[in-house]
């Protein structure tokens, strides 16, 4: 009886898969910044436009999961294990995920943000979205980590896109700070239910960043196996 080639031992690489699928994330995360322009604006019309395509972005990027999910082979011969990749793919997908609900509860309460916090607010979107692409490009790499055998150069260079992804994550961190602040100065002037709902959009806003940095902080472990 003829045996099997070995490659067919190793399936098909899950490595691109999971890149495909942070560059879907990332395109919903950063439908962000023209959503937040026209919620500063007053424009309900062109903000529930926008709502609906990082709506449709998350919904395509929950596709490419369930995809991955259900077609990520069992090989031994994996390079990365499989309960790794699916960490990773459960960090990217919450990104995603925290992105349309951020959207989704601006536009269902119509939220209006204090005029004087409005900058900060779309300087904040700016650089989750930032990181968020820091994180990406960190990903985008794991193909030439699984190359080199997790060695050489090319672990250099990830380590470093690991540390610019934690440094932007902390000065979204100081924007959250700024804002929160800013808004603590104003909760007397505004409806204390708005008050609420302003410091959970802050909060999210500022769970893009933390999640993004997790997904660095997962190929840093796989770094150091």
């Amino acid at each position: 009886m003829p045996k099997a080639p070995m490659s067919g031992l190793f399936g098909s690489s899950p490595i691109k898969p999971l890149q495909q699928h942070m560059a879907s994330v990332q395109e919903c995360v950063a439908q962000l910044l023209p959503y937040i322009n026209a919620v500063l604006a007053g424009d309900w019309d062109a903000a529930a436009s926008e709502q609906a395509k990082i709506s449709q972005m998350e919904r395509e990027a929950d596709k490419l999961k369930r995809e991955l999910r259900l077609n990520l082979p069992n090989s031994l011969f994996m390079p990365v294990s499989r309960r790794d990749l699916l960490e990773v793919l459960t960090m990217q997908d919450k990104i995603a995920n925290k992105a349309r609900s951020i959207a989704g509860l601006i536009l269902g309460r119509k939220m209006k943000f204090p005029e004087s916090l409005g900058p900060a607010f779309r300087a904040f979107i700016e650089k989750s979205i930032e990181t968020s692409a820091q994180a990406q490009k960190a990903i985008n790499e794991l193909d030439e980590l699984v190359e080199t055998g997790f060695r050489g150069h090319e672990v250099t260079i990830v380590t470093s896109m690991i540390n610019t992804l934690g440094a932007l994550e902390s000065e979204t961190d100081k924007i959250q700070v700024q804002i929160r602040a800013g808004l603590a100065q104003l909760e007397t002037e505004l409806p204390p239910i708005d008050v609420m709902f302003l410091y959970k959009i802050i909060d999210w806003i500022g769970d893009l960043g933390d999640r993004a940095q997790q997904v660095g902080s997962r190929l840093e472990l796989l770094l150091a196996r």
